[in-house]
């Protein structure tokens, strides 16, 4: 199938980031500002009380080495000494609190972020789903939104708390000496330019080690699925399969040092300079106090030294910090772009305002094709008006209540193609189409889901057990309903065999149970479902004789008394139907029942006779003719 040229993202460019990004990771606090408010106010609790011990240092050798008798210098100390005790206890409680509601915070919006995220997918058309890889889809809710956590749960926090704790330690650093604090300052905006260029090299890494890492995950689940497993022994591609692996995970662990080193060379020399600062701290205040160059007594400038060197550890921390958060952010960037490309990603089948709710009980089932064109790449970027580009072209029929109208054609016919518009799994391009006269478009798409059912060639299973995947067509079944349903469906005595009954496991995809089994625990769900209208698509082409005939004995009560939409390769499931259409090339080239179209002698007849006859029926039974595959149809036919 084509892909979508609107829906299937692509693969980062080394560009800034997307417009709006920091606004948008702004919005997403909004629900919880009450709590970031609090969370702030704690902040500036602790920054103050931060503040305190470097005071009090000035305050503790200006006693020491002060004047004043020796036991009201003592008394002082112990006070200055007991505050000094206390604050950071407080301090460190208040920080204990402030990162509960943080972290609290933080994991709501991880919530919030992955709900919003996997509600869009949910209603993703279709198109998007057959374009892009599962393992990609996967990796984008899992390793990038889990690749901002950090981000989201101490990063916001984390940057208000630096920037009051600098604010508040520069203000009392330029009140002790400002020519101390401009010296440990000069060389900080060469820093701040550094950390930009490294933050952007980081945010390039980012992406790409987030690119391989959903490459990496999309192969692991291509290839340790059971289809995979089973696809890669019977060809003997393991080693294949291994190598894959190995050059796709060194690509990523390459990355991941990449990304590692960029940051860590960058903040070993921020620390090597933070380090370093305090010695010519004491080298200028002892030149200048040597040269005679101050007014401060040698006690005072002790003092002074002592707090201000205090001060610088306090500040240099935050400092370092504030220069990591940015080379963080812009790394996260990368990441904080994969996710709202998804969230942006255009939902092109859609409830517009003003959809009604169809109510199941008054639903009678009458449905019409009216002039319904499609094609897979959207109408304009070719020729639009040459109808050989068109998968579904001009087709136009209705379904009668409780009808069973049958699609048969080659394939690549778009029999398939013209189920999926029904339930708007695709929207049509040209033309309507209708159920009890209203258009598909104006009824909500939950409410159109209700009322249809499908039964696929490939039957999906939950990795659960038997039960579960029953009341996946109907939520409140009761027990008798689910027995109900499986004899109707002829699979209660293969579940009755099972060890644990209803609730036995089927396994990945149901692979622990038959084609046929799985078809009709197939049909089972959707009788539970109760729609009014059934599609069936080819449900027993892939199927052995006696499976395909305990699935079309479970098909008529299915199909009693519902609107029918059925596709099928094997024309012994589809000889009874009301109406045939054969398409091809996407159009409706014959119709009719099965015994007009055998007499009109035309492309029907030919599929007939090529499946029917040329010797291949071996022996009459009582039930009718027995062909060299097995199947009975009746004599009569």
């Amino acid at each position: 199938m084509p892909p979508s040229h609107r829906l299937v993202p692509k693969a980062m460019p080394d560009v800034p980031a997307r417009p709006g990004t920091f606004r948008r990771i702004v919005h997403i606090f909004k629900p919880y500002r009450r709590k970031v408010t609090f969370v702030a106010t704690l902040i500036l609790l602790t920054s103050g009380l931060g503040l305190i011990n470097p005071l009090l240092i000035k305050s503790a050798f200006q006693t020491l080495l002060g004047e004043g008798p020796a036991d009201e210098r003592l008394t002082t100390l112990f006070w200055i000494v007991a505050v000094m005790v206390v604050a950071p206890i407080v301090s460190g409680l208040l920080g204990l609190w402030q990162t509960y509601i943080n972290n609290i915070v933080g994991q709501n919006v991880m919530q919030d972020l992955r709900n919003s995220l996997y509600a869009h997918l949910q209603h993703m058309p279709l198109r998007f789903f057959t374009s892009t890889r599962t393992g990609e889809i996967q990796s984008r809710l899992s390793n990038d939104v889990g690749g901002v956590q950090k981000v989201l749960t101490d990063t916001a926090s984390s940057i208000f708390s630096n920037i009051a704790t600098v604010i508040s330690t520069l203000v009392v650093m330029f009140i002790l000496s400002w020519e101390l604090t401009v010296l440990s300052l000069a060389i900080l905006p060469a820093f701040l330019v550094l950390s930009r260029k490294v933050g952007k090299v980081r945010r390039d890494v980012s992406g790409q080690t987030q690119e391989s890492l959903a490459d990496l995950t999309a192969h692991m689940q291509e290839t340790l699925s059971v289809s995979g497993i089973l696809l890669s022994k019977a060809f003997g591609r393991q080693s294949y399969e291994i190598d894959r692996f190995r050059k796709e995970n060194h690509r990523l662990s390459q990355l991941e040092i990449k990304r590692t080193m960029v940051g860590s060379g960058f903040f070993s020399l921020v620390g090597i300079f933070f380090s370093v600062t305090p010695a010519f701290v004491y080298l200028v205040a002892g030149y200048l106090l040597l040269r005679g160059r101050l007014e401060q007594s040698p006690a005072d400038l002790v003092a002074t030294v002592a707090a201000f060197t205090t001060l610088q550890s306090r500040l240099f921390f935050p400092m370092g910090q504030l220069l990591n958060v940015n080379v963080e952010i812009q790394s996260s960037l990368a990441l904080f772009d994969r996710i709202f490309e998804y969230l942006d990603l255009e939902r092109d089948v859609t409830d517009h305002d003003g959809a009604i709710e169809l109510d199941p009980a008054q639903v009678v089932g009458e449905v019409r094709f009216d002039d319904v064109w499609f094609r897979y790449d959207r109408p304009g970027r070719e020729r639009p008006e040459d109808e050989r580009l068109w998968t579904i072209g001009g087709v136009d029929f209705s379904v009668k209540p409780g009808q069973l109208v049958a699609l048969v054609g080659p394939s690549g016919a778009g029999k398939t193609t013209l189920t999926y518009l029904l339930p708007r799994l695709y929207d049509v391009d040209r033309g309507r189409i209708q159920i009890d006269g209203i258009d598909v478009r104006d009824i909500r798409l939950e409410s159109l889901g209700e009322t249809i059912g499908m039964v696929t060639q490939e039957t999906y299973l939950f990795n659960a057990t038997v039960r579960d995947n029953l009341l996946y067509g109907d939520p409140d079944a009761s027990q008798e309903d689910l027995v109900a349903a499986a004899r109707a469906a002829h699979i209660y005595d293969r579940i009755m065999e099972m060890p644990d009954g209803f609730d036995t496991r089927v396994g990945e995809r149901g692979y622990k149970m038959s084609g046929g089994e799985k078809q009709r625990l197939a049909i089972a769900r959707v009788i539970l479902k109760d729609p009014s209208i059934l599609i069936l698509d080819e449900a027993t082409s892939a199927l052995d004789t006696h499976s395909e005939r305990l699935v079309q004995e479970a098909l008529i009560p299915l199909m009693s008394g519902r609107t029918t939409l059925a596709i099928a390769h094997r024309l012994s499931t589809i000889l009874a139907a009301d109406t045939i259409l054969y398409l091809d090339k996407g159009r409706i080239i014959e119709r009719g029942s099965h015994a007009e179209l055998l007499a009109r002698d035309g492309a029907y007849a030919a599929l007939y006779h090529e499946q029917f006859s040329d010797g291949r029926v071996e022996t009459r039974c009582e039930d009718g003719l027995v062909l060299a595959s097995g199947e009975v149809i009746p004599e009569a036919l």
